[in-house]
């Protein structure tokens, strides 16, 4: 991977970084609303799904080391 990819790829888990913080506020938000459980399992899925992009990103960035 060539250092701009590399620097392209932290700044995209930088980016997921902090909308998986926001949702992580957001649901708080609507727990302590005592908002509709409904909305808030699919802001919880959408949360997880930001997680899973960027545990991709950030295994592009570290290599697999077979020790």
């Amino acid at each position: 991977m060539s250092e701009q990819e590399q620097v392209d790829v932290k700044l995209a888990v930088a980016k997921l970084k902090q909308e998986h913080a926001d949702y992580d506020a957001a649901i708080d938000a609507m727990i302590k609303a005592g908002c509709d459980q409904l909305q808030i399992q699919r802001m919880k899925k959408k949360k997880l799904a930001i997680k899973d992009q960027l545990q991709k990103l950030e295994d592009r960035i570290i290599p697999d080391i077979i020790a």
